[in-house]
């Protein structure tokens, strides 16, 4: 025990990487029935670490027996600590493993490579990328590859790295780097509500079986100058953007919301859910024309429009906060913006997008 306590004065210099001088004494400890953790703390490097190399290099060839002279039996592959270790054998594994060279399904100047660059420049996640692959090379493997290897080329520069191709690819689709604290003070009731707080929207509503309930927003551009229209469809996610070249009060906004809305045929304007701003005062007006009653959130309350909040933090992928001004874009390009995020595949919808779902819904 004293050689092996000599050994380790000299073997914490890298923690976190095992040399052959920390196999061998791990060696020794597994053979005196040391547990993963108590090997750990005298090799000073972290459990996860020894709990990869039993897992990796542990072998049944080298069984060895516990301090009660019983054997140690080959384990099965979820109970690596039954299986014995040998540090020499372990190392040359560890070596030729190191000494594999592959090569990158995303290497420069493949057709794959080419395709997924397209794919993130018009800001698709790489989850919706490799979904997408699958589902359309099926037959062909060698044109599908995993989401982890697709975020490895963009921030892995050994990898192949995309991120030089990606002039419009953030890390984060916020940008942010930290959270911003909330004031949770209740604002005064507005007159405009009256009952129609979001508890009456109709229980259909909250599981998104029945389409048509919507839930919209206003995005406010740089400086509090602009804002646009946002609305989405709770089951399908389908996006409608609206200008506001005229301002944001609310004969305005109205306005905008019943032009969107028509779009739409009858039986899915069964309800929308909005905030409690001023801009929704006259929104009786709305209701008139479209038969699509309002519900107001509580003050505060973002999470009852999780559908619409997780919409606007994707349109900031196109309209970066606090610098954008809305009055620089029309209608045909808030348009062209909800027709690149409609045919986009999400996950949460079986990797379909939410044009295909509104297609089914519209199709006599």
């Amino acid at each position: 025990m004293q050689l092996i306590l000599v050994e380790l004065e000299v073997l914490v210099a890298r923690p976190g990487v095992l040399t052959f001088g920390h196999r061998q004494v791990l060696e020794h400890l597994w053979a005196s029935g040391r547990t993963i953790s108590q090997i750990a703390g005298l090799l000073g490097v972290p459990v996860c670490t020894v709990s990869r190399e039993v897992a990796r290099n542990n072998s049944a060839r080298h069984g060895t027996k516990n301090p009660l002279g019983r054997s140690l039996p080959p384990g099965r592959a979820r109970r690596p600590y039954r299986w014995g270790y040998q540090a020499q054998w372990a190392q040359r594994r560890t070596d030729a493993g190191r000494r594999r060279v592959t090569t990158s399904k995303l290497a420069v100047g493949t057709r794959l490579r080419q395709v997924v660059a397209g794919k993130l420049a018009r800001r698709w996640s790489p989850k919706q990328i490799a979904a997408w692959l699958r589902a359309t090379f099926a037959d062909r493997p060698e044109l599908q590859v995993s989401h982890e290897t697709i975020y490895q080329a963009i921030y892995v520069q050994s990898r192949g790295s995309l991120r030089a191709e990606l002039t419009r690819q953030v890390a984060l689709r916020s940008g942010r780097t930290a959270r911003r604290p909330q004031s949770r003070a209740a604002r005064s009731r507005r007159p405009w509500i009256g009952d129609l707080h979001i508890s009456a929207r109709p229980a259909e509503a909250t599981d998104r079986a029945v389409p048509g309930h919507w839930e919209g927003d206003l995005v406010i551009g740089k400086a509090g100058a602009s804002a646009i229209v946002t609305l989405v469809e709770r089951s399908t996610r389908y996006v409608m953007l609206g200008a506001l070249p005229n301002g944001r009060d609310s004969e305005a906004v109205i306005g905008v919301l019943t032009d969107l809305a028509t779009r739409m045929p009858a039986h899915l304007r069964r309800s929308l859910a909005w905030d409690q701003g001023v801009e929704m005062a006259t929104h009786p007006q709305f209701t008139v024309a479209t038969g699509c009653p309002v519900y107001f959130c509580d003050p505060h309350s973002p999470w009852q429009r999780g559908t619409n909040e997780n919409t606007n933090g994707l349109l900031r992928q196109y309209f970066p906060k606090s610098t954008y001004d809305f009055r620089i874009i029309d209608q045909a390009g808030l348009d062209e913006v909800a027709h690149e995020l409609n045919t986009r595949p999400r996950q949460t919808l079986n990797w379909a997008t939410p044009t295909q779902r509104l297609a089914q819904l519209i199709a006599p």
